[in-house]
């Protein structure tokens, strides 16, 4: 017996080799992801995909599984579909939630060129969901890049109105900056 933990032998078959399911917890994100997902109506949300356009070829990617990838990425900071690509081939919870289906960087784009109005209606009500459900706090909010306008007086009343007013700027900000990285690619 040494003096330090002797990691697994590689090269050792197991008998049961563990499934995806096992080595993702009840408890993980990516579960719910996959359940929210799941209960989408895509048809309501106007989703395109290539293969709806192009009637020869290999089968598609479903767009949920799309779906499922972007929304993992926007919650561990995951910008770039080359990158997305990458954590398919390497992150169990990936592999988890695409069942071992592995899309090209240039599908994931794609599909985030082809619907921008669905992926921003579904991060809004998703952030929405996770914070309802607690899963994560909302205490910090940050829009990288972004200009806010503040006033810090104590007199200054916040009415239901302006609020309205802020947030619809806000909305149509976010579009501007999602329609210049979409053209800049």
């Amino acid at each position: 017996m040494g003096l330090y933990k002797q990691g697994l032998n590689r090269n050792q078959q197991l008998m049961f080799p563990p499934s995806l399911d096992e080595l993702v917890g009840d408890d993980n994100i990516a579960r719910v992801i996959e359940e929210y997902v799941n209960i989408l109506n895509i048809g309501k949300l106007n989703i395109k995909t290539k293969k709806s356009l192009i009637k020869d070829g290999q089968p598609a990617f479903h767009p949920k599984l799309l779906l499922k990838i972007y929304i993992y990425g926007y919650l561990n900071k995951i910008r770039s579909s080359r990158k997305l690509e990458t954590e398919i081939c390497r992150n169990i919870e990936m592999m988890w939630l695409t069942q071992g289906l592995t899309p090209s960087y240039k599908t994931i784009s794609n599909f985030r060129k082809d619907n921008p109005e669905a992926l921003q209606i579904i991060f809004k009500e998703f952030s929405i969901l996770i914070k309802n459900l607690e899963l994560i706090t909302g205490s910090l909010v940050a829009v990288d890049g972004a200009f806010l306008r503040a006033n810090a007086s104590k007199n200054t009343l916040i009415m239901k109105k302006t609020v309205k007013r802020e947030l619809s700027k806000i909305e149509e900000d976010i579009k501007k900056l999602y329609d210049y990285f979409r053209e800049t690619r």
